[in-house]
């Protein structure tokens, strides 16, 4: 039982308001954690001054350091949060050019994904708080932006969005036919237990690792990837869950009968492979 993999495909680091990456990293690996997929936040939580790029070069080597000094194998997504384009047209910058602005984030991420620094382009999407009609639009086009970009540079999108049904993964699966983007490759984070292909129209749903959503999912397969969405924000203590969560899920269904050492091996190692073109070492 000491060897199982387990991968955790959204979870933060954050030296300035958190623990930081080597002690999230630590606390994963400690209780069984192989693999993290981690996404850089967004610029207002590193300083007022933060652009796009310099919040993903941090991300980049966040990931380098738990490469470095751990065991642990980490990856990097870097993208634009859609609050990022809330924010700035709450401060008075027209639409237009928020978008703008965003578009050139998305190409600074696919640059980075092309430059072998990060694995995926996330996450990226649109609001789970109200805006108006047009702010919605613009994100929209963005989001199929950001699965064009992601088609050109043969990498998945981490998608954050509203709490997702059947629709909106019909509609997100829509985007991706338009871009032409592989459906497999357009990953939900924080997604409910949509792990039926009629259910998720073919993009690949990362399960927040509770375990409700996780023993719903089982009951109808076991296609899906896990995550803990942790923040690591020392404000926000209890936000989400902890780094420790997915390993210990893992092991504990594993314990119960709900799923074996092979499926612990498709899911955190064969599924994380093939849709982010890594190899994993484990």
């Amino acid at each position: 039982m000491d060897n199982i993999p387990s991968t955790d495909n959204h979870i933060h680091v954050d030296p300035i308001n958190g623990e930081g990456p080597l002690e999230v990293a630590l606390k994963f690996h400690r209780s069984g954690g192989t693999a993290m997929i981690i996404p850089n936040k967004p610029t207002w939580t590193v300083s007022p001054q933060c652009d796009f790029m310099e919040a993903m070069e941090l991300v980049v080597g966040y990931v380098d350091e738990i490469n470095r000094e751990t065991e642990v194998q980490a990856f990097a997504a870097v993208g634009a949060h859609p609050a990022e384009l809330s924010r700035r047209v709450e401060a008075g910058v027209e639409l237009a050019q928020a978008e703008e602005l965003m578009r050139g984030a998305l190409e600074t991420a696919q640059n980075m994904v092309m430059e072998g620094k990060a694995v995926g382009i996330g996450e990226i999407g649109r609001p789970h708080y109200p805006v108006s009609p047009e702010e919605m639009e613009a994100h929209n086009r963005l989001m199929v932006y950001a699965m064009e970009l992601a088609q050109e540079a043969d990498c998945p999108v981490q998608l954050h969005t509203e709490s997702s049904t059947e629709e909106q993964f019909h509609e997100f699966a829509k985007m991706a036919s338009k871009a032409g983007l592989d459906k497999k490759r357009v990953i939900k984070h924080f997604s409910g237990p949509l792990v039926l292909p009629e259910e998720n129209h073919g993009l690949t749903p990362s399960l927040i690792a509770s375990g409700d959503v996780i023993r719903e999912a089982l009951k109808k397969g076991k296609t899906f990837l896990m995550e803990t969405d942790y923040l690591d924000d020392r404000t926000r203590p209890g936000a989400v869950m902890g780094p420790r969560t997915v390993p210990r899920r893992t092991r504990k269904l594993i314990n119960s009968g709900l799923i074996t050492v092979e499926d612990a091996y498709q899911i955190h190692v064969e599924r994380v492979e093939k849709i982010y073109s890594v190899e994993m070492d484990f």
